[in-house]
């Protein structure tokens, strides 16, 4: 009884194997892709679009308003760059201590 004799049935089963891998590998890609396209945010085409006869109104933002995003930016960067690391001893101790795993039976 030979067990790795080469015939036609081998290559017939090898050549299905390698197809049926790759015919799956490309529906993976393809299902993947579409539940990409279908996950992605979508533009809303229901929006309410002015007039053109109505004038663009023009908002600007406060001096106050202005200064207190400022100030935000800044106590943020300064907590982020002042808290960035904590403080510990640079000293590491090991101390040695018998369990229940010591023990030999």
């Amino acid at each position: 009884m030979v067990f790795l004799a080469i015939t036609a049935d081998t290559w017939l089963v090898t050549c299905l194997g390698f197809c049926i891998v790759l015919l799956l590998l490309f529906v993976f890609i393809y299902v993947m892709k579409a539940l990409g396209w279908i996950m992605q945010p979508r533009k809303q085409s229901d929006v309410v679009r002015q007039n053109n006869d109505m004038p663009a109104v023009a908002t600007t933002v406060g001096s106050a308003q202005q200064e207190d995003e400022k100030a935000a930016v800044a106590y943020a960067l300064h907590l982020y760059y002042n808290s960035l690391h904590d403080m510990d001893s640079p000293r590491i101790t090991v101390r040695n201590h018998t369990t229940a795993w010591h023990i030999i039976h």
